[in-house]
């Protein structure tokens, strides 16, 4: 009988990993606060997709994949300007980036044609998690984890 309610309660907490609490923002419950889309790259620690967007196993592991498409929009596309990295990450069709460059160059303190260097890695991040989710809930260290696993 014991045994029986163990594995009641491994089931429960691992359900609870796996789908993360239901008031929480879509990217932060799947620990890919970019809200990357699945399709069908196989990043680091994916366990899966919610249908439309990756779920990874921790958040440095969500942070990792976001660092390495900003270094792939850097080096494989020429896009240096903070302006060209959000335009390719939240392209205007199917979002508002305007207001998503704008909240970057404030956060950021710099303009839209200002070139992103290595500086400008972690406090970009945390804008994209912050405007992809309305909350940008993790530690500089756990941003910091996630760029050096790059």
């Amino acid at each position: 009988m014991a045994f029986r309610f163990v594995i009641i309660g491994v089931a429960t907490l691992l359900l609870l990993f796996i789908k993360g609490d239901s008031n929480m923002p879509r990217g932060i419950r799947n620990r890919n606060p970019g809200n990357i889309e699945d399709n069908g790259t196989a990043w680091r620690g994916r366990m899966g997709n919610d249908g439309r967007f990756i779920i990874f196993d921790t958040p440095e592991n969500g942070i990792r994949a976001i660092a390495r498409i900003i270094q792939t929009y850097r080096t494989k596309h020429g896009l240096n300007t903070l302006e060209g990295i959000i335009n390719r990450w939240a392209p205007p069709h199917e979002n508002n980036t305007d207001a998503y460059i704008r909240h970057a160059e404030k956060a950021l303190n710099i303009s839209r044609h200002d070139a992103i260097g290595q500086q400008h890695l972690a406090p970009l991040i945390k804008v994209i998690i912050k405007h992809e989710n309305g909350v940008q809930p993790y530690s500089d260290r756990v941003i910091r984890d996630g760029i050096a696993a790059v």
